[in-house]
């Protein structure tokens, strides 16, 4: 089997968020059941759902799945693409969405108030006022933003369309198979020798240098076929670098022309690496069996494929909800509390600014992926239930893992329904967090702010890099003229 590089995957295109369907399909179809005179009980006992079900499907805060879509057109005596219509039923439905929409939104939810619950008694003109205020505070935000926000914005743009597939890149998990089923991979860990035969097949040799230049994890030399990888490497873990930089072959990425580009290639070759490392098919066996039998575990993953917990975390979000029917969410958190990744499909509300931008928004000290710091026993994993202020119980699995920046938490949750399938669901260990309400957790007494806030001066301990933008052609961080001094120098003569 000859491997060629595959045509670049697109995580491109701006995805539009997908709240104003849910809210016009849940309005549709609770204006169709008002006009045939069914309660909410009837109905739902018609499509055999709970009522609760469909009440959230009213409200615009599910989408139904297409069978539930078939049942309800058929109970409703017309068809789906009725319901489907983007257009609101009536002028009065267009504005309860909107306000709707307005109050789901990070600009509404930053300003810590609470939204109004919308019924038939609220009248037109309250309405139109608190859409109005909130368009107006809207604009104010957006031209306080208008400056250099481009980092945030494709953060926000990514996540977004992350979020709409699930994190489910089903042409990376066809990629990582070619490259396997091409060396011959029969099942267990992919060793090293397995990763340098795949970059052997697409054409690159493996080299360790002791002046691996020291802001690159990796050099490409795709002039004369060389991969370039620092000597003191751990023989483990090198095996997701090397894939790191095979994922740039073979998704053909170029310079990056902006920062968008960046953090699209990046997620790509991450993925692409976890993919290659715990493969597709046998992931998914090992995660059905666990939930068949209430035990999936990050750790059991971890151990299966011999990788990161980081790693056996993200192909976890990659897969729960695609092939396991589950909606999960997944943060990394910095000890100083900055969040640094995050991702979610199951409703939580990560914190962020008024335009959704989560990195480097600073975690609720109550949140799993805080408290696990504080606790001694580091061997095994912390479990714990989590009430939101916003509504629901998550609970979470979280680590603590160490980089060079610092001690890094990495956490994966579920909604209090979901918790069922997974191991550490018995644990007594539960939180409460009120935030964005600053008296959760963030504002110290009276009595200590009086007698510091005019003496304290820190110096926040976040990476600086974090939130970096990206100079036109260049990639972040990297010193392009050490580089090429560096290929200079070991450039094959």
């Amino acid at each position: 089997m000859t491997l060629t590089a595959a045509p670049r995957t697109s995580a491109a295109e701006p995805v539009e968020d997908d709240t104003a369907d849910a809210l016009t399909l849940g309005r549709r179809i609770r204006e169709r059941r008002a006009q045939l005179g069914l309660t909410l009980e009837q109905l739902a006992t018609a499509i055999d759902r709970a009522p609760s079900q469909l009440s959230a499907i009213e409200n615009g805060k599910r989408e139904p799945r297409l069978p539930i879509l078939r049942a309800l057109a058929a109970a409703l005596d017309c068809t789906v693409d009725e319901l489907l219509d983007d257009e609101a039923p009536s002028e009065r439905a267009a504005l309860e969405i909107a306000v709707e929409r307005a109050q789901r939104g990070s600009v509404f939810r930053s300003l810590g108030i609470p939204a109004i619950r919308v019924s038939k008694a609220t009248s037109d003109d309250t309405l139109k006022a608190i859409l109005g205020l909130h368009q107006e505070v809207e604009r104010l935000h957006r031209e306080r933003a208008a400056t250099p926000e481009e980092a945030r914005r494709a953060n926000t743009e990514l996540r977004a369309e992350m979020r709409v597939r699930g994190n489910y890149f089903a042409e990376l998990e066809a990629e990582a198979q070619r490259l396997l089923g091409a060396v011959g991979y029969s099942g267990g860990p992919v060793s090293q020798r397995t990763i340098a035969q795949v970059a052997e097949k697409l054409g690159f040799s493996l080299h360790y240098v002791t002046d691996l230049p020291h802001s690159t994890r990796s050099v490409i030399d795709r002039r004369n076929g060389r991969i370039y990888l620092g000597a003191n490497l751990p023989s483990r873990d090198a095996r997701a670098p090397i894939l790191r930089a095979l994922a740039s072959l073979v998704c053909r990425h170029e310079e990056p022309r902006n920062y968008g580009d960046f953090l699209r290639q990046r997620v790509e070759a991450n993925y692409l690496a976890g993919a290659v490392l715990l493969p597709e098919d046998a992931t998914v066996e090992l995660l059905s069996a666990a939930k068949r039998e209430r035990q999936i575990s990050m750790e059991d993953l971890r151990d299966a494929f011999a990788v990161s917990y980081e790693m056996a975390a993200h192909r976890f979000t990659n897969l729960a909800t695609e092939r396991l029917d589950l909606e999960v969410h997944f943060m990394k958190a910095h000890e100083s509390g900055t969040l640094i990744k995050a991702y979610e499909n199951d409703g939580v509300r990560f914190p962020s600014d008024a335009l959704g931008n989560l990195e480097g928004a600073t975690v609720c000290r109550n949140w799993t992926a805080r408290t696990v710091f504080a606790q001694p026993d580091r061997f095994n994993p912390w479990y714990q239930y989590t009430d939101m202020a916003a509504g629901g119980t998550y609970w979470c699995t979280s680590r603590v893992e160490k980089a060079k920046e610092g001690e890094y938490s990495v956490s994966v949750g579920v909604p209090f329904d979901a918790v069922k399938w997974f191991r550490g669901r018995e644990t007594s260990h539960r939180s409460t967090s009120d935030c964005p309400d600053e008296r959760c957790c963030r504002r110290a007494s009276d009595g200590l702010t009086r007698k510091w806030e005019s003496a304290a001066w820190p110096e926040a301990a976040t990476p600086t890099s974090l939130l970096a933008a990206l100079p036109t052609g260049t990639f972040p961080g990297v010193d392009a003229h050490e580089v090429y001094e560096f290929l200079e120098a070991n450039e094959v003569r």
